[in-house]
């Protein structure tokens, strides 16, 4: 947003502080590096020819935004980095976007779409937007960098109107798991022991409960796999390099020696290769919907209200089924 919370810094938003991130239990990723990794893959020649991924993305979430029968007047896009959403949608179903991320190169590089846009530097963590300004709220393979996931989708909560909805995707924990395994064996061989060079992703099961948390009802979760193939590892992580989703732990290893990387690679193709000399590498997609609570949405019964017993409606379908047969 208008400034950035890093190691070392404070950072004023609305009001509220935040002392900047560092190594620790809470603080698994070292945002400052996650920043400068999403600038310099915004700043490469030609960053749209490793967009498939993102765009495949943002195009299913986009098919489930006009699901929903309804035209939203201002909407926030939160990670956008190119305008993976924005791209696939019209002026039917979002009048205006604000589009945020936290590298201001991929904002300067966002694709034009007919929908009037502004653009907003800003962290997931610390939105410096009033309450109750938007009706939707999207994110598209943002939030599996976020320190603190609750946090963040409370403040998503907060910004949504009554009867607002979020609709988000993020990478879930099978994700890569080729690469990390294939690193991990290898650097096990050769060196006695590793350390992550895949970060830590949510659990499916958690993303309901985190939602629910942060104040969202109806929610919605599931899941899809997306199996992408190169020519080998080394492509694989160029290609992750490129999109901005190079490991940012701030337990990673700085360096992995060469013979360890080759060893990774044999490993990796050993293991997982296809029989085109190709090796496949699994992305798993958490997509998400949630909305925020408002008098017109339909309620749950209260319990003990009901006027039928399942063992009523048992006989009438019992007696219903008997009639056709006659």
């Amino acid at each position: 947003m208008a400034a950035w919370a890093a190691r070392g810094w404070r950072a004023r938003w609305g009001g509220r502080r935040w002392s900047g991130g560092g190594p620790g239990a809470l603080q698994p990723f070292d945002r400052r590096l996650k920043r400068k990794q999403k600038n310099w893959a915004a700043a490469q020649a030609e960053p749209e020819s490793r967009d498939y991924l993102r765009l495949e993305v943002g195009g299913r979430i986009a098919d489930r935004i006009f699901d929903i029968s309804r035209t939203f007047s201002l909407a926030l896009d939160l990670g956008c980095g190119r305008s993976y959403i924005a791209q696939h949608l019209s002026k039917d179903v979002v009048e205006r976007f604000c589009q945020a991320d936290l590298a201001e190169n991929a904002l300067k590089n966002t694709t034009e779409s007919e929908i009037p846009t502004f653009s907003v530097v800003a962290d997931e963590e610390f939105l410096p937007f009033k309450e109750n300004t938007f009706e939707l709220v999207v994110s598209s393979l943002s939030l599996h960098w976020v320190n603190d996931l609750p946090r963040a989708l409370h403040e998503i909560h907060q910004v949504l109107k009554p009867d607002g909805v979020f609709v988000g995707a993020m990478f879930g924990g099978d994700t890569l798991y080729e690469l990390r395994c294939s690193l991990q064996l290898a650097e096990l061989e050769r060196e006695g022991g590793f350390s992550p060079h895949v970060s830590p992703f949510t659990a499916v099961n958690d993303l309901g409960h985190l939602l629910g948390r942060a104040g969202f009802n109806t929610l919605t979760v599931d899941t899809d796999e997306i199996q992408v193939n190169y020519p080998g590892m080394f492509e694989l992580m160029d290609d992750l390099q490129g999109m901005g989703e190079s490991n940012c732990c701030w337990s990673r290893k700085s360096v992995l020696h060469r013979a360890t990387m080759l060893a990774a690679a044999a490993v990796y193709r050993e293991m997982y290769g296809n029989d085109d000399g190709t090796v496949p590498a699994t992305f798993q997609i958490f997509y998400m919907i949630g909305w925020k609570f408002h008098e017109s949405q339909a309620r749950p019964a209260q319990r003990g209200s009901a006027t039928m017993s399942f063992g009523d409606l048992k006989k009438m379908n019992q007696s219903a089924v008997g009639k056709k047969k006659l």
